[in-house]
């Protein structure tokens, strides 16, 4: 046999024995723990449903599932490392409406990843922010807000977890509709920010109600409104944006699953499902739904799938960019 022959008969019996070997290996995952990266700090409602996640998926994969915190500019830190990451299915990110389409319109060219980069996995759930003041601010109502914004010299500093996240972009939309004069103050996560809020150090704030409402519930701060298009059943004294006078305001914050862009589809649509079974599992929706939480609702069964979940990112990047457009909150 020519020796040209020969190597092409090797090539291609090597190919034909790397095939299965591949094979096998997608479906033999996972053999190992899995990290599942969360791009803000402990304390937040991302860090949360990971957490919360993260043990459910451990049982069902066999494997342990472990949060990781890597925090830092508006999520895209943690974020970009795992767009950089091994397509192995080993890690995952637990994204944020913030890393999964408002970042992309916030940040522009400074974004260190693309929307290509990372593989839609699956929705776990769903939740409105609330609208918050410091004990020390001396209003009761959204109105009151507004006006003494417009008071004060230099008007009010309003904190949320960073930059390009659910609660930043919803106070730019705020001071859209509104006129507010609100200066942002971006923090590496809810955690410091609500800290910070507590000790009055800053006036204002946005954030998850998940992770702002044991504040709420023993007077450490109050809340204004919240953002979803009914009351929270969590807190049900407290008006929606809409009912508080800011007419036609509605925004979710919502948490899911990214995989960098080349894991294979075999690995994607296992976890997809585990995420639909998370996402449906009794103790994991009655647990959010204690913190004002809600279900994905993607597919007609009320759950999540990987095809669903990227039309869903497609069309809320769309939607957020024209925000970010009109309000102007870009990183320049």
């Amino acid at each position: 046999m020519p020796a040209t022959r020969r190597h092409l008969f090797a090539a291609g019996a090597a190919g034909l024995i790397a095939a299965p070997r591949a094979a096998r290996a997608q479906a033999a995952w996972p053999t190992r723990p899995v990290r599942l990266v969360v791009p803000f700090t402990p304390a937040g409602t991302t860090d949360l449903v990971a957490r919360l996640a993260a043990e459910i998926l451990s049982q069902r994969l066999g494997q342990q599932v472990i949060v990781e915190n890597r925090a830092g500019a508006g999520g895209n830190v943690g974020a970009d490392h795992v767009a950089r990451s091994e397509p192995d299915g080993y890690t995952l990110l637990l994204t944020t409406i913030g890393t999964g389409a408002i970042n992309f319109s916030v940040y522009g060219e400074r974004m260190p990843y693309r929307p290509e980069d990372l593989a839609a996995v699956g929705l776990f759930t769903r939740v409105p922010n609330a609208l918050l003041v410091s004990n020390t601010l001396p209003v009761r109502t959204v109105a009151e807000l507004v006006e003494l914004s417009k008071q004060r010299p230099g008007g009010l500093n309003y904190g949320t977890a960073g930059i390009g996240t659910s609660p930043h972009v919803c106070g730019e939309l705020f001071k859209l509709m509104t006129g507010a004069q609100l200066t942002h103050i971006p923090y590496r996560g809810s955690g410091p920010m609500l800290t910070e809020l507590m000790a009055g150090r800053v006036e204002v704030g946005m954030d998850n109600i998940p992770s702002c409402l044991p504040f709420i519930r023993d007077g450490r701060m109050r809340a204004l409104a919240t953002t979803g298009a009914q009351r929270s059943p969590v807190l049900p004294e407290v008006p929606t944006m809409d009912e508080a006078g800011v007419v036609g305001f509605e925004a979710t914050a919502w948490f899911g699953i990214l995989a960098p862009a080349a894991t294979p589809r075999p690995i994607i649509e296992r976890l997809g499902r585990e995420v639909d079974y998370v996402a449906k599992e009794p103790g994991f929706r009655r647990r959010l739904a204690e913190l004002g939480a809600d279900l994905p609702r993607l597919t007609p069964d009320g759950g999540t799938s990987p095809e669903a979940f990227e039309a869903f990112l497609r069309e809320e990047r769309e939607r957020w960019a024209e925000v970010v457009r009109r309000s102007g909150a870009r990183v320049e």
